[in-house]
């Protein structure tokens, strides 16, 4: 079957960085069938900017219900037979449809790719590559010739899960698994390639960036929700959920890092009780010497990243 892709962008007032958004998938020297992008509730100028680029684009608005949905939106409207994502703060480089499309051409039983991107900090204007150095050599090792992981898991362990803007699904996948999820305020991606991964395990990955990601955004959804109780519904959920796929082998040292890293963000906060409602739900996700490390550095927050800190100046991270 011939590949129509459309491109779905979700927008909250996102009037400063829109523009960039579409222009790059504008740009791209494999051009996508459709472009979408859903309005969802803006009270800034988005409509006006993304309106003025005519019928290069299909506007659609809807009442604020949040990207989920927004997405979900853009699945339903979309005529393509692959849905290629892009936030609208996010942009794509060049290439990124061309090197995707010919990539699962060369892997036609392949349901979904993803791919290396590019880090950009607003606040600095430092660039670097999501996958770079030992990490690049480590997923390369993995792949060993192939152009994709035996599975999303196994992708996820060696950091090159990519990002929401890097995927390319095929439509008929996204339905199957169920959509994104209405009302989860954060880390609705990471829930949907999981569901996806339990139907579909295996991952196609590109090492070459083909996105970039600014970082630093004002009011993204990383930095305002935050609280634990949201991961751990996400964590619980998904054990179970791997666990009927018989998959929970797979998905717990997932599960671990997931944890680990969000973790690592509630010391960040200060937030030590949070840290330790985690560790007590999950204690079976550690071993039991982190286990004990952290519970007492939950207790010195500061202490403990001054620490980190301080061990990776030392091994040279």
């Amino acid at each position: 079957m011939s590949m129509r892709i459309s491109v779905v962008i979700p927008a909250y007032n996102a009037g400063r960085y829109i523009g960039r958004a579409i222009d790059s998938v504008l740009a791209q020297t494999r051009p996508a069938e459709e472009i979408i992008v859903v309005d969802d509730g803006s009270t800034d100028n988005t409509a006006e900017i993304a309106g003025a680029y005519g019928d290069r684009i299909r506007f659609i608005r809807q009442e604020n219900a949040g990207a989920s949905v927004a997405r979900n939106t853009g699945i339903a409207a979309a005529t393509g037979n692959w849905i290629a994502f892009l936030d609208a703060d996010d942009e794509w480089l060049p290439e990124k449809l061309r090197l995707q499309t010919e990539h699962l051409e060369r892997n036609p039983d392949l349901t979904w790719t993803t791919a290396n991107y590019v880090r950009c900090y607003c606040d600095s204007n430092r660039r670097e590559d999501d996958l770079a150095g030992e990490r690049l050599n480590n997923a390369e090792a993995v792949l060993n010739g192939r152009e994709y992981f035996q599975s999303y898991f196994q992708a996820y362990q060696a950091f090159a899960k990519g990002h929401t803007i890097t995927m390319l699904v095929s439509r008929e996948l996204i339905i199957k698994a169920g959509l994104f999820a209405r009302g989860q305020a954060r880390i609705n991606d990471y829930d949907m390639w999981l569901r996806m991964a339990y139907l579909r395990p295996r991952l196609g990955f590109l090492c070459q960036p083909v996105a970039i990601s600014h970082r630093d955004v004002p009011n993204s959804l990383v930095k305002t929700y935050r609280q634990p109780e949201i991961i751990f519904e996400f964590l619980n959920r998904h054990l179970q959920l791997a666990a009927e796929h018989g998959l929970l082998e797979d998905f717990r040292p997932c599960a671990s890092r997931m944890l680990g890293g969000w973790i690592h963000t509630l010391l960040a906060q200060r937030n030590g009780r949070g840290v330790r409602m985690l560790l007590r739900r999950f204690a079976d996700l550690h071993s039991r010497y982190c286990y004990a490390t952290t519970y007492i550095k939950s207790y010195f927050p500061r202490a403990a990243l001054w620490y980190e800190l301080l061990k990776g100046k030392l091994r040279g991270t």
